[in-house]
């Protein structure tokens, strides 16, 4: 039974993966404007280090708990990264928004190289927290002329897109036997965000 939950996942992954590159194709099209904005949206969080590392840290510490937190965590961080997203737009402040973005970067990590496991309701709270402070990044940088619901679409995919990298790169990790892996991206994702608030 637990060999087809886990294969039921893998290929739920794909297919987010899958979607994610395909509508990427679909979207490039030059000179329309959804497709611009779309595109403009979803290079966001790839354009970023910070934005990358703590997107690929989600997935990777929501494979090393396992269990419902494997889409309970990336869930939590893509409807509250909207949230953060949205209220950036509305004009409304969100205050410390890169030292939150900084600080994800070394708890998320060192939440990975120590492997943490809390109940699946607090790993969604420190998720959905930092994805606030990532969401209002992307809502204050949105251009003037973009489709707000397009570029949303575009960041929110290219989000889960990493979320599953990261998850996925995980998974392969414990299932060869080395969650070393793993936690040694944990601290380079930390370390990383160390590196980032002090340059």
């Amino acid at each position: 039974m637990n060999a087809l939950k886990e294969r039921a996942l893998k290929t739920k992954g794909l297919l987010v993966a899958a979607s994610v590159l395909a509508s990427g194709s679909v979207f490039a099209h030059p000179g329309h404007e959804q497709a611009s904005s779309f595109m403009t949206g979803f290079a966001h969080p790839m354009g970023g280090l910070d934005h990358l590392l703590a997107m690929v840290a989600i997935g990777l510490w929501a494979a090393s708990i396992g269990g419902r937190a494997l889409w309970a965590i990336p869930a939590a961080f893509v409807v509250t990264m909207l949230l953060g997203g949205g209220l950036a737009v509305a004009g409304l402040n969100v205050p410390f928004v890169e030292q939150g973005i900084l600080l994800s970067l070394v708890v998320l990590g060192a939440l990975v190289l120590f492997a943490k496991r809390l109940p699946t309701a607090a790993c969604m709270a420190i998720a959905g927290a930092f994805a606030l402070f990532h969401g209002a990044a992307h809502g204050m940088e949105m251009p003037l002329s973009a489709n707000g619901l397009q570029y949303a679409l575009g960041f929110a995919l290219a989000t889960a897109g990493l979320h599953a990298a990261g998850l996925g790169f995980g998974q392969l990790m414990t299932k060869i036997g080395t969650p070393l892996a793993t936690r040694i991206s944990g601290s380079a994702i930390a370390l990383a965000g160390l590196v980032l608030a002090f340059a």
